[in-house]
Parts: structure tokens; sequence; C-alpha cells
């Protein structure tokens, strides 16, 4: 479920920054990246497991879930936190000057 959850947080991502491409300004590339990336892991692990351990491809269970929301929302947290440090408005730079 982590998984899928994850892959489909990259796909949504990347439609975001595809469509305001030219103009990264909100740094949706990094968010894909993050998501992009995780989906990988997950991808190799999953992959690994089935040769190693056999078993099924896709958990749906109550914990897998969480994990899944767990980590789009940690990955979300730290796009923010770069967001912010970056300042795209000038928002903070403004409050700076008062």
């Amino acid at each position: 479920m982590y998984f899928l959850m994850t892959l489909t947080a990259a796909v949504v991502a990347t439609v975001a920054w595809y469509v305001n491409a030219p103009d990264d300004k909100y740094k949706l590339g990094l968010l894909s990246s993050i998501f992009w990336g995780a989906a990988l892991m997950w991808f190799i692990d999953h992959v690994m497991a089935c040769l190693t351990e056999g078993g099924e491809f896709f958990e749906t269970t109550a914990d897998a879930a969480l994990l899944g929301v767990s980590v789009i929302i940690l990955g979300s947290i730290a796009w923010l936190v770069t967001l912010l440090i970056s300042d795209p408005k000038g928002v903070f730079a403004e409050l700076l000057k008062r």
C-alpha cells in the first residue's frame, strides 16, 4: 500500500511540476524528486523481497497505509521547509526589513 501511495504522490507532484515547468518558483521539481526517490526505494524493496522471500508484492494492511501516509507527510514537510528557506515570494525578506 505504501508503494502505491508514494507512487501516486510522485505522479501528482510530477504533473504539478510539469504544468508549472518553465517557472519552478515553488520547487515542485524537488517535491517530485523526493517522492520518486521514495517510490523507487519501495519498488526495489518489493522486488528484492519477492525474489528472496516470495509472498505478495503489495501489502494492504493498516500498518502499510499508515507508513504510506507518514512518508507522504514527511516528504511534504521536507519540501515545505526548503520552500520556506528559499522564500520565493519574499515574505520573510520583507518582514526582516521592518
